[in-house]
């Protein structure tokens, strides 16, 4: 059996030496240079299945090298040796299509497990195509055509991913998806809401705690960082974290490793972190309400993912699925979509994106009657049935009218406020299930509560 190849860029002898013993010991065959001429020979005689390269060399730099592999050797998986702390050479590189970064002095063992992970997406690639996964996220518009080839390109890397977007485009999905077309998709992948974490939780959650360390921990507990180990973390609202776990995750990061609450040593991690948030991270870095420093680390790659009125065309397929998956719960075939009801569907703004189109139909097979949904079914609101709004969903809501012509007022008039009282009844007050069950965000429904005078 033929051994798997590695190219070591250096021109420090003891790094070529000591990266050649190690990866030797896993069973790697190791070829050197000690500059960009002397790799570039060595790249175009035969092919490897990784390159480390430093960033410093004496006829040029690792990034230019990057670039070159990232452009002409798209199947060889680069990582970047960088001076230890040089944050912004890691990051740089890692912009440039780097698969990894390590610092020095080398840790034998971070090494060994950044090998193990770009080994398995060698291996993983001569099974699966890279946009095998991708099937998942329905559609064929260009916008989610473009979406699926970004999302195989990046699940490739080890870059930390920023997916922005409104609320219900599907950022998880997204997440998911560069998991599980990545080599570390026999890991877990630990998805946490980090507006739904206390305060005073959050360090315990997200790094865990030793046995006594605090009042009421009765025993050892891992944190989420240990529970994703070798796989991948999503920190989904990651606008949410107080400033003083922002410094602790940034550490993280950069350091690889976590000190559980109560802990003396530290424990090293290798995860991958993706995140996301529906709220604009630049502004609140220039308000102050997030770390610029976090904010550059975690957003090395930045994925959008487009609302649903960018890709209007994929509405007929989502709502096929939804009602297909809505039959099956019931146990009754799929409810149909009239000409007419379809049209709706098709001029309408979704500013709920893909979950509120789920809400809509869900409500829609409630209310028709021969499984059949009319446009009447559909309860849409007149003020999101024009041409798509450029603003984002938050941006919506804050403008919204209150001479009574917009959101729920306008499509069951009267009903309005026994509609919302029912809802609240049937979720025991709870505004948040209340607001999902109507098929408004929970911001409309704060606002149609107080604009009604609803307790």
């Amino acid at each position: 059996m033929t051994k798997q190849s590695v190219l070591v860029v250096d021109d420090e002898r003891d790094i070529r030496e000591l990266l050649t013993i190690t990866l030797g010991r896993m069973g790697l065959a190791v070829l050197t240079a000690s500059n960009v001429t002397e790799a570039k020979e060595r790249l175009a005689e035969q092919a490897f299945s990784l390159c480390f390269t430093d960033m410093n060399l004496p006829d040029g730099n690792g990034q230019e090298l990057i670039e070159l592999i990232a452009t002409r050797y798209p199947e060889t998986p680069v990582a970047m040796i960088t001076a230890y702390g040089n944050v912004d050479a890691a990051v740089s590189a890692l912009k440039a299509g780097a698969f990894d970064f390590v610092s020095k002095p080398v840790d034998i063992n971070m090494l060994r497990r950044l090998v193990q992970t770009a080994m398995k997406l060698a291996e993983q690639r001569k099974v699966e195509p890279p946009s095998a996964g991708a099937a998942k996220m329905l559609g064929d518009s260009p916008a989610i055509q473009t979406l699926r080839g970004t999302i195989g390109k990046l699940a490739r890397s080890q870059a930390p991913v920023y997916i922005s977007g409104e609320s219900g485009v599907g950022k998880e999905l997204v997440a998911r998806l560069i998991h599980e077309q990545g080599p570390r998709a026999s890991g877990a992948f630990v998805p946490v809401n980090c507006g739904a974490i206390p305060s005073e939780l959050m360090e315990s959650e997200f790094f865990g705690h030793k046995k006594g360390s605090f009042t009421g921990a009765q025993g050892d507990k891992d944190g989420l960082f240990q529970t994703a180990n070798g796989g991948t973390l999503f920190l989904d609202e990651v606008a949410e974290l107080p400033i003083h776990m922002q410094v602790k995750l940034l550490r993280v990061i950069q350091e690889k490793a976590v000190r559980p609450i109560g802990g003396r040593a530290e424990v090293p991690v290798d995860v991958r972190i993706l995140s996301a948030t529906h709220k604009s991270l630049a502004r609140l870095v220039e308000s102050g309400q997030f770390r610029q420093d976090l904010y550059y680390r975690i957003n090395v790659i930045e994925l959008r993912v487009p609302p649903l009125r960018e890709r209007r065309e994929d509405v007929p397929k989502l709502a096929g699925r939804v009602l297909e998956r809505l039959g099956q719960e019931h146990g009754q075939p799929p409810a149909k979509l009239t000409p007419e009801a379809l049209a709706s569907l098709l001029a309408y703004a979704f500013p709920g994106n893909v979950r509120e189109l789920e809400n809509v139909l869900e409500r829609a097979v409630a209310l028709c009657e021969n499984n059949l949904i009319k446009s009447e079914d559909l309860r849409l609101s007149p003020a999101a049935a024009t041409a798509a709004p450029k603003e984002s969903l938050e941006e919506i809501e804050d403008v919204e009218s209150s001479d009574g012509d917009g959101g729920l007022d306008s499509y069951i008039s009267n009903l309005e406020r026994e509609a919302i009282m029912k809802a609240l009844q049937e979720t025991r007050y709870n505004k948040t299930a209340a607001a999902k069950k109507l098929g408004i965000t929970f911001r409309a429904l704060r606002y149609k509560l107080k604009k009604l005078g609803i307790d």
